[in-house]
């Protein structure tokens, strides 16, 4: 029988507010991609370059998801909350002072540590108040970073275009603190240790059926991680650029991303769905072949209409993935650990955006054009597909996987 902490009236009222502290956290590492022409503009460097502080942001925002998720696990998360938001405010005041490139990417490297506290600590968290729909719930709370990307470029288009990157920064910056320190203060409440002795049973039952450690099975997805987000980079990170240079202009790009990231909040909560009934491995596999199929479907679009179909495409394609990462976690491996694990394998696909973002900007660089790294990814999003064919077909001989 479920404890009456999981799937709660409570636990509901919980995955709002986490929802909406998400939606302000995540919005520093969506910013640098609109601003990303202007940086580029303002600066005089390559697009290599130009992509440096998004990488820096999302090594800041990987790393910081291991290292914030084991500081939730340890002092709970409202402490942490707070002092994440006055981290990246402060990370913003910093950008905005930057005066070169370097110095705008290690502003951002404050921005993205600080931001990661919107993403794997607070899917951790909620995952401990539910069993039954953890699926959706962790859905829910990730399309916090989706609604994020999708809805900030839109408030802040009007503001970027008469005032400049620099004023789009500091309206971030009071809207964080503004909103994520109070709110932080109606999450105090913690998990009873009955319901956290219920799911170590449901996670030990379904490690048994895998044959993997714990250890081994955060390293499996970690590089499974790496694949898929390389390949998910290119069109999220580059999508602005992209259409700047077919001559559609920075505002068309933020509306293909905008679409783009509201598909992916679609794609997340079908996911979710699917998870309550499939379980996480299942439900990350079908996302990563439809991210593959997506991708191939921008290599020959470059006209304005279907450059917005593909981008819709490719958001409800891929949407669901990450979030399937920490279901699998949650599913797997011990509940107190659940911070630090979900924030490790987080970390690891993050690392993948970060690496495609830069590689992909390499690419272009190197070739002209963004048609080979669209091969690419492509080609790093088949290694995922592997892995998850590996781990499904592993466990399939050990015992059906079953959702916890």
């Amino acid at each position: 029988m479920t404890a009456p902490t999981h799937d709660s009236r409570y636990s509901w009222t919980r995955l709002a507010l986490t929802l909406t502290i998400a939606m302000v956290a995540n919005a520093g590492m969506w910013a640098i991609i609109v601003i990303m022409p202007a940086v580029q503009a303002e600066f005089g460097v390559s697009r290599a370059d130009a992509s440096l502080p998004y990488t820096l942001t999302m090594i800041g925002f990987a790393t910081g998801n291991f290292i914030v998720g084991r500081a939730v696990d340890r002092w709970g998360v409202t402490p942490v909350l707070i002092v994440c938001a006055l981290g990246i405010a402060g990370g913003y005041g910093l950008a905005m002072a930057a005066g070169s490139i370097w110095a705008l990417s290690l502003a951002q490297l404050i921005v993205g540590f600080g931001t990661s506290v919107g993403f794997g600590p607070l899917i951790a968290d909620i995952s401990h108040w539910f069993m039954k729909r953890r699926g959706i719930a962790v859905a829910i709370a990730a399309s916090g970073n989706y609604l994020s990307g999708a809805i900030w470029p839109l408030i802040l288009a009007g503001v970027l275009a008469e005032d400049g990157w620099r004023a789009t920064y500091a309206v971030l910056a009071a809207a964080t603190v503004l909103v994520v320190v109070p709110l932080a203060f109606a999450l105090r409440r913690q998990v009873p240790d009955s319901a956290h002795q219920m799911a170590e049973a449901a996670s030990s039952a379904n490690a048994r059926s895998a044959g993997l450690s714990p250890t081994a099975l955060a390293c499996l997805l970690g590089l499974a991680g790496v694949g898929c987000c390389v390949a998910m980079s290119m069109p999220q990170v580059h999508i602005v650029s992209y259409c700047v240079d077919l001559g559609y202009g920075p505002a068309v790009g933020a509306e293909m991303l905008s679409l783009m990231l509201l598909g992916g909040v679609g794609s997340r909560l079908i996911s979710g769905l699917l998870a309550d009934r499939l379980g996480g491995v299942r439900t990350l596999l079908l996302g990563s072949i439809a991210q593959a199929i997506a991708l191939a479907l921008y290599l020959p679009s470059d006209a304005l209409i279907s450059l917005y179909v593909v981008s819709l495409v490719f958001g409800l394609s891929q949407g669901g993935i990450v979030p399937s990462y920490a279901i699998i976690v949650r599913e797997y491996m011990p509940a107190r650990e659940a911070g630090a694990r979900v924030g490790f394998v987080l970390m690891a696909t993050i690392m993948g955006m970060a690496l495609g973002g830069w590689m992909s900007g390499w690419i272009y660089d190197m070739t002209g054009s963004y048609q080979m790294a669209f091969w690419n990814g492509i080609v790093w999003n088949g290694a995922n597909i592997a892995i998850m064919l590996w781990l499904l077909s592993r466990s399939r001989s050990r015992g059906a996987m079953q959702p916890a």
